[in-house]
């Protein structure tokens, strides 16, 4: 990675504002035993839904586990607290899947299909061309940073056509709603408080046109053993089929965990597609799910995130994730 890009990220990454939100008590470091999990997420459907399945189905009790839970505010820093040792796993979106293509943690399973990535605008600026010169907050190396670039290049422009503001994703909700920003490179459900305050917001851009396929995954820290991944995976994947089974009842216990409404939930969940670990399997035996995640490194290099595409296998433990369902 050229080291200006490298800069910035850890700047962003640094400056990020980490929220401490548990369903069990959370300690400062990950676990050293086999026993107790350490792991992060994102305060959305897709980020908690599984988590908040498998505690209220006891499914880690029945993997031996004991699941500490801890609320980000983006995949970046859940990377950064996996390479530090706060975390044995994590919860990225499609925006992040660059660091573990670029070595800093394994994904071990892929969760959903989420299409809430925006390009938003102030009322009246209704194209991307429209924010030539204007101010555009975006939390850097996560998925609204994706759909900016995506919709950037889409309508000829680059980043050097915008002031482009690096932000956490609350501040790009403050500075949007007080209009501070002009537009931002953001997500659902952070779109929706925007705009309970700034109702005539224009979405200039969406992965929803973008016709290309954008998952979110769990990733653990390269030092956890096999073992404990095999056990995690596990219960993923028991959680992850409870949810397609369930959906209502997995809004009730998503909102739960969240703090938030039944019908907040539901909103959240509309911009997702999930499936089944038996599609998911098959998808990976067929490469189908290696050829997304080889697109996303594409766009990666030409971004300037990745030096080269690696191949997914070396940072995908699609083997395991099989092995662990046919076992």
């Amino acid at each position: 990675m050229p080291g200006s890009t490298l800069r910035r990220t850890l700047s962003a990454l640094f400056s990020v504002t980490v929220l401490t939100v548990a369903m069990n008590a959370c300690s400062s470091s990950a676990s050293d035993d086999d026993r107790t999990v350490n792991f992060g997420y994102i305060g959305d459907y897709n980020g908690a839904s599984l988590l908040a399945i498998a505690e209220q189905q006891g499914l880690w009790k029945k993997q031996g586990l004991t699941a500490r839970t801890k609320v980000f505010n983006n995949g970046p820093v859940q990377i950064q607290a996996l390479g530090s040792g706060d975390l044995d796993y994590g919860y990225i979106g499609p925006g992040a899947m660059w660091l573990p293509a670029s070595g800093k943690a394994k994904v071990i399973a892929i969760d959903t299909f989420t299409y809430a990535d925006r390009v938003i605008a102030q009322p009246g600026i209704k194209t991307m061309k429209d924010l030539k010169g204007k101010r555009v907050g975006v939390p850097e190396g996560t998925s609204g940073d994706m759909i900016l670039n995506i919709a950037l290049a889409k309508a000829g422009m680059t980043t050097k056509d915008i002031q482009k503001i690096a932000m956490d994703p609350s501040t790009v909700v403050s500075s949007f709603t007080s209009g501070k920003i002009d537009g931002a490179g953001i997500f659902y459900p952070a779109i929706d408080t925007i705009k309970k305050k700034v109702p005539k917001t224009e979405e200039v851009a969406s992965t929803k046109d973008t016709g290309d396929i954008f998952p979110t995954a769990f990733v653990a820290g390269n030092k956890v053993p096999e073992s404990k991944n095999t056990k995690v995976i596990k219960v993923l994947q028991q959680a992850n089929d409870w949810r397609k089974q369930h959906p209502a009842e997995t809004l009730t216990l998503t909102a739960k965990m969240l703090h938030v409404s039944k019908e907040q939930a539901k909103a959240d969940a509309s911009h997702v597609e999930t499936l089944s670990t038996d599609e998911l399997v098959a998808k990976t035996k067929s490469g189908e799910i290696d050829r997304w995640l080889k697109k996303l490194g594409d766009f990666f290099v030409r971004n300037k995130q990745l030096d080269e595409n690696p191949a997914p296998s070396d940072y995908y433990s699609s083997d395991l994730y099989e092995k662990v369902h046919t076992g």
